[in-house]
């Protein structure tokens, strides 16, 4: 009868792999070439002893040589279960033909004793890796192994990284397993068993270097020592490898450990000679220094068990929030290929649902309404572009604003002395001089003292030369928004070989048309106040006569009368005694005599106020009869229904008839996200794993509670278990420590526990 000890243990055992084989089965379903998992790789250079790892830890026989071993990586499946059994078979690389996939994924081992060196030798020929043309190959081979004393841990074994080749190995093949190692080394969800020889110099080991290259600070690294038994007893080697494991040198967030490899001479021995040699070792010289926990396999099988559980329980929220991304993206991907259209209505009605909805979309846009997802600012020039009708508005006022600064060929001044560098200052005075040139010019029967009404008109022709040009750059500007804002829908609501090819036969030549209509329309506008006669019925333009008139009087009078006054006289407004007929004959002789300078000054006048009445007319007229009527409000009719309507078979054909590349898309975003919808509910099973499960622990990942010595537990059956299995290992400094949710007793109250996004509660 179990005791609630033991039957909590059992439980935890039972979570713990479930929870791998959760994630085991994503991995084998192929989730991994869309979102990484976390994972527990084992690297090291060529002959480290990693091979001999996998054997201690397996308790199976691995194919150990001194040159060339590991050709591709073994993902090692371990769990505990009450029979032993054994599981193998190929996960071909994404780069693979499609006939090279069906034949590496029906491969199997059928052999009847269990020989790992011929699992391997079987699956390097279905690779194709027994010739001297192919060496090393990016295929996976998996490995389940199930057994009484197997731990709940996955691991993935990779090649050995070398310098130098030989006949064996070539200078490529070096690279092609560095490149290899090294993409799995830089995913962030995987821990770094890093393998160090200590038969070889430390500095000489590429391993360390990547890691710490990749993990800069050590967090997801785990140092593995390996045949320390090489070393002389009492060397400055040993001492160096001995600190090392203490974190005194190289430090990792997760600490080393220290193993001991069969050697040439224990080839043969069983795996309780090898443990018990082991052992043996361990428990004399400079080892008996370090932590129990950090020696030995047994130590090792429940460090990386629980390492592995925490990296997953860790990386939880965020594989599910790349899932539920990868998702989103192959359902946008999905819905913008449409259905799969072979023949003339399927791709007429592909075509008709787009059309709809570029309409509408254009429509939204152009009336300010950006509601929809497809106006979302997810980078902002690009997100502007998409809101037409702020862009249309902002540009608008801008030319507004132009028109009043830039649209003057000449800025009178009243003030003889300009300071001003622009060429466009002129004072009035210089300017009635070039009038009355003019007008000598243009002279017909008027009075003295009057002038040629079409002298205004010539006058103004001059003065809004510019406005050509603002107009034209306002033209070019709002057809390059509508263009992008139109090219932006298209590729919305169309796959991109779609939305080429309608904005090139349909799109684009409509648009030229309304280039051509807005045009004419600006030229419409513009022509009679260029080349015409000025008309208006505008009252504001005697008003506006009459106000800078009655300002220049105004002036004009102050001088005259300054000599009756004291300074400051019309500011303050204080009573002065003036002569009345004095006054009145200054009033009075204050008229001009010049009957062309009277003539010319009215003509300026004149010419000035019409200029304020046409230019905000012309501001007016272009903002609304030509870019507003001829174009904006034209744009959701490029695409309308009718124009598919009337599209012929053989232009339908062309523009939607799907490409070799758009069915090729199409297949790969179904099964991504046919991969990653079958993750996501595999994934949401393990939103069961709370606090209940799982033991609160205020050490680092990887480490065990100082009170807790049974590192036994993971060798026995799940039957005998009766404690929850500690997580060995030296503690790093306080800084690195992080709290796991567990029930723990003893204590009273409550305690919060968070990790990442997920909040967890349990008793302290």
């Amino acid at each position: 009868m179990h005791t609630p000890d033991g039957e909590n243990a059992i439980l935890q055992s039972l979570e713990h792999r479930d929870l791998l084989d959760i994630i085991d089965k994503l991995r084998s379903q192929g989730i991994s070439q869309f979102v990484d998992l976390p994972e527990i790789i084992v690297c090291g250079d060529q002959s480290s002893g990693k091979s001999s790892v996998l054997e201690a830890i397996s308790g199976m026989s691995f194919p150990t040589k001194d040159n060339l071993c590991t050709r591709f990586a073994t993902e090692l499946i371990l769990r505990r279960s009450p029979s032993t059994g054994i599981k193998v078979h190929i996960s071909p690389s994404p780069d693979r033909s499609g006939d090279d996939k069906e034949k590496l994924e029906a491969f199997e081992y059928i052999r009847g004793d269990l020989d790992i060196g011929q699992v391997v030798e079987d699956a390097k020929d279905a690779m194709g890796l027994n010739s001297d043309e192919k060496v090393f190959s990016t295929d996976i081979l998996r490995i389940e192994i199930s057994g009484p004393s197997q731990p709940h841990l996955t691991m993935v074994d990779l090649p050995g990284l070398f310098l130098a080749g030989n006949k064996d190995q070539s200078e490529e093949d070096s690279k092609l397993v560095k490149s290899l190692v090294l993409s799995y080394m830089k995913k962030p969800r995987s821990i770094i068993l890093a393998v160090v020889s200590a038969k070889s110099d430390f500095a000489l080991q590429q391993v360390t270097q990547h890691a710490r290259a990749l993990d800069p600070n050590g967090v997801r690294t785990l140092g593995l020592i390996t045949k320390p038994d090489t070393l002389d007893e009492g060397s400055d080697s040993e001492r160096f490898y001995a600190e090392l494991c203490q974190n005194k040198d190289v430090k990792f967030r997760l600490g080393w450990h220290v193993l001991r490899n069969r050697n040439y001479a224990e080839r043969d021995n069983l795996t309780t000679e090898r443990d018990k040699t082991e052992e043996g070792f361990f428990s004399r010289g400079i080892w008996t220094l370090l932590e129990a926990s950090q020696l030995g396999v047994a130590a090792l099988r429940v460090r990386l068990s629980n390492v592995l559980r925490d990296q997953i329980l860790k990386q939880l929220p965020s594989v599910l929030e790349d899932v539920e991304t990868g998702i989103k993206q192959c359902e946008a991907k999905l819905l913008k290929l449409g259905a799969s259209r072979i023949t003339v209505p399927e791709q007429r009605r592909y075509l008709l649902k787009g059309c709809t909805e570029f309409s509408s979309l254009l429509k939204a846009a152009i009336d300010g309404v950006y509601t929809d997802g497809f106006f979302a600012r997810s980078k902002l020039s690009e997100g502007y572009s998409k809101r037409l009708r702020a862009v249309v508005q902002n540009t608008l006022s801008d030319f507004a604003e132009q028109m009043r600064t830039e649209g003057h060929a000449r800025i009178i001044r009243d003030s003889s002395s300009l300071e001003n560098v622009d060429d466009r200052y002129i004072s009035r005075s210089d300017y009635i001089e070039e009038v009355k040139v003019l007008m000598k010019e243009s002279r017909g029967r008027e009075l003295p003292g009057t002038y040629n009404p079409l002298i205004v008109a010539e006058l103004f022709s001059k003065q809004c030369k510019p406005w050509w040009r603002l107009v034209h750059r306002l033209s070019e500007r709002i057809l390059s928004s509508a263009y992008k804002a139109v090219n932006f829908v298209l590729q919305h609501v169309a796959d991109e070989q779609t939305a080429d090819a309608l904005l090139r036969e349909v799109v684009g030549p409509s648009m030229e048309r309304l280039k051509e209509n807005l045009t004419k329309k600006v030229e419409e506008i513009l022509d009679p106040h260029v080349s015409g006669h000025p008309i208006t019925y505008n009252h504001y333009l005697t008003e506006n006569v009459q106000k800078v008139q009655a300002a220049r009087r105004r002036r004009e009078l102050e001088e005259c009368l300054k000599p009756f006054f004291k300074p400051g006289a019309f500011l303050e407004g204080d009573g002065t005694y003036v002569g009345p007929k004095s006054l009145l004959d200054t009033l009075a002789s204050k008229t001009e005599p010049n009957m062309d300078e009277f003539s010319c000054s009215m003509a300026t006048d004149m010419m000035e106020a019409y200029y304020k009445v046409a230019m905000k007319k012309v501001i007016d007229d272009v903002g609304v009869l030509a870019i507003e009527r001829c174009l904006i409000q034209r744009l959701p009719g490029l695409l309308a229904p009718e124009v598919i309507y009337d599209l012929t078979d053989i232009e339908v054909q062309r523009i939607a008839g799907e490409s070799q590349e758009s069915v090729a898309e199409r297949e790969r975003a179904t099964k991504k996200l046919r991969v990653l919808e079958n993750g996501m509910a595999e994934l949401k099973r393990l939103k069961k794993h709370d606090s209940s499960m799982l033991v609160i622990q205020k050490y680092p990942l990887g480490h065990a509670n100082p009170d807790t010595t049974d590192l036994e537990i993971m060798e026995k059956p799940e039957s005998e278990m009766t404690t929850v299995p500690p997580t060995p290992g030296p503690p790093p400094p306080p800084e690195l420590y992080l709290d796991w949710p567990i029930k723990k007793s003893g204590k009273k109250g409550k305690k919060k526990v968070s990790t990442s996004s997920w909040n967890w509660a349990a008793e302290d």
